[in-house]
């Protein structure tokens, strides 16, 4: 009820330290197990009962304790049967089922979900997905690629994956998007081919 609000400019929805920012806002059932994931291929789970009610401006308590030179690329809300998808900045992805990420207290250096390479690169991001969605990769050259999830490999926790989108010299993905299935439609022009 702290966000229902008519304002033109909106209202402040959490309060931020100079060198934070906010990258992902879901809304839950308030039983839920989030994930949190890392540039460095670090991942987190825990039950959202671990996070305190607070108010609106607050700042709010840790998810995930960062190592130098690491920051959180992406968090999402965990579904039975559902897998976690992690893709690097290099165009290399992977499913990993979910259970294999046990549930923990908030606040750890969770566990090792990526396998980093110079070949892979860092994380770039990850989702929670199954087998009915799609998905799209975004990259620093502003090309979007549409691909159903059920074609991505689903394996261990601390692997490379497989490539997913093949990237021209100094190109990196720089964003992931989850999105309803859609079938390929076939268009009059294609059916006279």
């Amino acid at each position: 009820m702290e966000y229902n609000t008519s304002r033109k400019g909106g209202i402040l929805a959490i309060g931020l330290a100079p060198e934070d920012e906010l990258i992902r806002v879901k809304l839950t059932d308030g039983n839920c197990d989030v994930v949190i994931g890392t540039y460095n291929g670090m991942a987190i789970r825990f039950n959202e009962k671990d996070v305190r009610q607070m108010g609106r401006l607050a700042h709010g308590v840790r998810g995930i304790r960062l190592r130098k030179d690491d920051y959180v690329v992406g968090m999402s809300v965990c579904r039975e049967g559902a897998n976690l998808l992690i893709v690097s900045e290099n165009g290399f992805g992977k499913r990993t089922d979910v259970n294999e990420y046990k549930t923990q207290k908030r606040g750890g250096y969770g566990v090792k979900t990526y396998n980093i390479t110079p070949h892979t690169g860092h994380v770039a991001g990850i989702k929670i997905v199954d087998n009915h969605d799609d998905i799209m990769l975004i990259t620093s050259e502003g090309t979007i690629i549409r691909m159903a999830v059920k074609g991505i490999n689903t394996i261990g926790r601390v692997t490379k994956g497989v490539t997913l989108m093949r990237l021209d010299e100094g190109v990196k993905i720089v964003g992931l998007a989850r999105t309803e299935h859609e079938d390929e439609i076939e268009c009059d022009e294609d059916k006279k081919e």
